[in-house]
């Protein structure tokens, strides 16, 4: 059933919807001063299960949304729109009045956040993050990156972007994205789309990645969750979220999957060679963090 709110969206002409949405950007930074930055963000992985977990948190009472209501997920500002500037960003997040009269309604603290999985594969963002909010709080979803690279392909191909079957888009990308990497790096205001779409192997790298955020922020401040522990027991690992940022208890009611993507299986050679690829990345990643993974053998 349609709501009344897609039901004023279906009536609205274009023209005038989108003069209200620019003078909602225009309040959001007009009012920036009074907008608090975000408690948490969810930096990764890409293919993870973060649009997943957003979406459970988000139905917490304790939660708001970004603004405009549009913006549902991430504002993309440590790695695409770092150029807007810090009003811009602050401007996606409640007032500090805002947060007072959610906090009334229910009861309880309000905690803000985005979820951007760019943020940690960005070479620029660990350091941004940490000049701008050095108190904030990461939680990081780390995925089998075989099959995290699998769908990350599947994303792409299903989306018009990779007219590549898996395996040929893997021999291509170091043709693909050299040296989009020291660009970004170089150019503070380039954005990648290579960098961005066909890096499949290279974002499960994922210990390389990691250590800026771990040299930077004390490791109390990120929370490590495998993604198939999400998947496998999301009641779980959704009070260990709300744990972590603050938050009480609460029941959302579902834990329906996100952006899955169904296809045939993967070819048992390219998944036997990814799988010998990965294996001492995994490890040395399962080391450093202390943690066991079930595909860190």
């Amino acid at each position: 059933m349609a709501t009344i709110k897609d039901r004023v969206k279906e009536l609205t002409p274009a023209p005038v919807t989108g003069g209200v949405k620019r003078a909602l950007v225009r309040y959001g930074q007009a009012t920036a001063s009074r907008r608090p930055l975000p408690d948490f963000l969810i930096i990764g992985t890409k293919r993870g299960g973060t649009t997943s977990l957003w979406n459970y948190l988000l139905r917490h009472p304790g939660v708001p949304h970004l603004f405009p209501a549009w913006n549902t997920k991430t504002s993309h500002y440590f790695e695409e729109n770092w150029h807007r500037g810090v009003d811009w960003y602050r401007s996606h997040f409640p007032t500090e009045r805002q947060r007072a009269a959610q906090s009334a309604r229910y009861g309880g603290p309000v905690r803000a956040g985005e979820a951007a999985p760019l943020y940690m594969f960005h070479p620029l963002a660990p350091q941004r993050v940490h000049e701008l909010m050095p108190q904030v709080r990461l939680i990081v979803l780390l995925r089998d990156p075989v099959e995290r690279a699998y769908s990350h392909w599947k994303e792409r191909r299903t989306e018009g972007h990779e007219p590549l079957d898996f395996a040929a888009a893997l021999a291509a990308e170091p043709a693909r994205t050299t040296g989009e990497r020291d660009r970004l790096i170089a150019e503070e205001n380039h954005f990648s789309e290579p960098y961005d779409w066909h890096t499949y192997r290279a974002r499960g790298r994922y210990l390389e990645h990691l250590e800026p955020w771990l040299d930077r922020f004390d490791r109390g401040q990120l929370l490590f969750l495998p993604s198939e522990s999400l998947y496998r027991d999301p009641a779980a690992t959704y009070r260990r979220v709300l744990e972590f940022v603050g938050l009480p208890p609460y029941d959302p009611g579902e834990f329906r999957v996100y952006n899955d993507r169904r296809s045939a299986p993967m070819d048992p050679a390219v998944r036997a060679e990814l799988t010998d690829y990965f294996r001492p990345y995994n490890r040395a990643l399962s080391e450093r963090l202390g943690m066991r993974f079930d595909w860190a053998d």
